[in-house]
């Protein structure tokens, strides 16, 4: 059962690959979701954001107000690793949780963890896989203004904030350029995925 770890910067492709890889049965685990499914309300990690960071983050309808949060926490390092150190280790056991069950449910299963932050939270997990969604920040700026409506300043921020696509590609076992057509990067996932049959 490999279990493979998928990471790439913001409008990386990472959604592309993710898809492709489930379309050939891999299960995918993804942590955004995860992150949100911890933070539901009533839950211990929303209760914690809120002492951590005030009740005006809680929405009217007990639900995270996550522009309130990034407000709070965007561009203050303090304020993130605390923010991290309530969310990481609960996405940490989920995750760990539904990997289980997922090998439970089929002991050959190729899972794939799709991660933006796997340089800066789970570099020294023990992937047997490291899979890097790779395309230059100039085009990710254009396809967040264009499929997201982001303003260029703001899509420039948000690659800002995040690890350099150096320190990804120096953790990649596997690097897939996603900055050509549609079809050359699923060619490059299919090719993945015979590699993976024939390991």
């Amino acid at each position: 059962m490999p279990l493979i770890a998928l990471t790439g910067g913001i409008a990386s492709g990472k959604s592309t690959i993710a898809a492709r890889l489930a379309e050939h049965g891999a299960v995918i685990v993804d942590a955004d979701r995860i992150v949100r499914d911890v933070q539901q309300p009533g839950s211990p990690v929303l209760d914690a954001i809120a002492s951590a960071f005030g009740e005006d983050v809680i929405a009217a309808d007990g639900s995270l107000d996550r522009a309130a949060l990034g407000a709070r926490v965007f561009g203050d390092d303090t304020a993130l690793q605390r923010l991290n150190a309530i969310v990481h280790p609960a996405v940490r056991a989920e995750s760990q949780r539904r990997f289980d069950a997922a090998l439970a449910a089929d002991p050959a299963a190729v899972i794939v963890y799709d991660v933006p932050l796997l340089v800066e939270a789970r570099v020294d997990d023990p992937w047997d896989l490291i899979v890097v969604a790779d395309a230059p920040a100039e085009l990710r700026v254009r396809r967040m203004v264009q499929l997201r409506g982001m303003t260029e300043e703001d899509a420039l921020r948000r690659i800002g904030a995040q690890v350099s696509d150096d320190a990804r590609r120096a953790i990649a076992d596997v690097v897939i350029d996603t900055s050509g057509t549609a079809e050359r990067t699923l060619e490059q996932v299919d090719a993945l995925w015979e590699s993976l049959a024939t390991a």
